[in-house]
């Protein structure tokens, strides 16, 4: 089979922050990842920034730039759009290739509200796009792992489950100018659509979703502190995104979760109390009980994936406690932790697998994104 040829809007030398580079080019000029993908094209705010990011980045001179959504929409040598913008410039960046009927690879969310969200899935599926969205971490190893466990019945049908996390890429009361507009709920990224979208979302990858469920979400430290990294200038600003959210609710019945097994998740922003865990999830169930941790916090999407996550199985019979293990596979242990899974989701696309390990396309984003927007709206 021949490369897919491949687009990237927002691969940029000047970005505020470097999930392009760190997350998708590890694996898209890796040995296997040059075998199954060719970067064709690049689309940025100008075509002489893309210009820019081609030499930046080293990639070879017949990469075609483009400043323009409708331009690169246009371009006929293009298979798949690779969207890594900032969440509030997803919509019109990717939405002209949808139209065109160019499949598409944005990264979650998928845009700033539901709303947006459901008009490029429906876009979507009137132009017969294939899309994937970068819920990555349902492909994680550790996830698939605990879903293997559930499957086979190691702790019998699940009667609860529940999480405590922090964000500790996060200070309590302040944050860089470049990610200030986390403190804006309009634009649509923040630690609650992001940090706990994600979290979210492979919790019930692997549990299923809620049958009902109830949020309070609290703003416990509205007044924030900007600080410019160049300059050490700081300017005081309101945010209106919360940074405590408990979810409680009752989780869909299915052949391994009993039914009226509840979920209960809280997330907070910052980091948790000196020596405890920023990240722990306990699943319960007839026969025993599961546990997982890792000292990072809940970000098994990427830097997790630098850290162990170790799985640990709890038999009611005997007491025992031991140690379920999993890896990576050969091939994604080279390249970058933040890069792991997101190569895992290229793989997949390129092999036509993405519905068997259930990874999310834009009608899977609009359900996350609905979820999300029913707790902060």
């Amino acid at each position: 089979m021949a490369p897919i040829r491949l687009a990237i809007i927002g691969l940029s030398q000047s970005a505020k922050t470097s999930w392009a580079s760190e997350g998708h080019l590890p694996y898209l000029l890796s040995e296997r990842g040059r075998e199954r993908y060719k970067i064709v094209a690049l689309l940025n705010s100008s075509e002489s920034a893309a210009k820019k990011a081609i030499e930046a980045y080293n990639l070879p001179s017949d990469v075609r730039p483009y400043g323009s959504p409708h331009d690169l929409a246009a371009d006929p040598d293009v298979d798949l759009v690779v969207n890594t913008t900032r969440v509030d410039v997803h919509y019109d960046t990717i939405k002209p290739s949808i139209e065109a009927g160019k499949n598409a690879f944005v990264e979650w969310p998928l845009a700033e509200n539901v709303s947006r969200a459901t008009e490029l899935s429906d876009s979507a599926k009137q132009s017969g796009s294939k899309t994937m969205i970068g819920l990555q971490a349902r492909v994680a190893p550790s996830v698939l792992k605990l879903k293997q466990l559930l499957q086979a019945g190691i702790i019998g049908r699940v009667l609860s489950s529940d999480v405590q996390a922090f964000s500790l890429r996060t200070n309590r009361d302040s944050i860089s100018e470049g990610l200030s507009y986390f403190l804006q709920k309009r634009v649509g990224g923040s630690p609650m659509t992001i940090a706990f979208g994600h979290m979210i979302d492979f919790i019930h990858s692997v549990l299923g979703e809620f049958a009902s469920s109830n949020a309070h979400l609290q703003i416990q430290r509205p007044d924030q502190t900007i600080i410019d990294a160049e300059t050490g200038a700081t300017r005081p600003t309101v945010s209106d995104v919360p940074d405590l959210v408990s979810v409680h609710g009752t989780l869909r019945d299915s052949e391994y979760v009993a039914e009226g097994a509840s979920l209960i998740v809280k997330f907070l922003t910052g980091a948790p109390f000196p020596g405890t865990s920023p990240y722990v999830w306990t699943i319960t169930g007839e026969k025993g009980r599961l546990r997982v941790w890792n000292e990072s916090g809940p970000f098994t999407q990427s830097e997790g994936s630098a850290f162990p996550t170790p799985i640990e199985v709890e038999d009611f019979t005997t007491g025992e406690v031991r140690q379920e293990s999993w890896d990576w596979e050969d091939w994604q242990v080279p390249l970058s932790p933040r890069g792991r899974n997101i190569a895992k989701l290229y793989d997949l696309y390129y092999e036509g697998r993405t519905d068997e390990l259930g990874v999310a396309g834009f009608s899977g984003a609009v359900v996350r994104h609905t979820q999300l927007d029913r707790m902060l709206y």
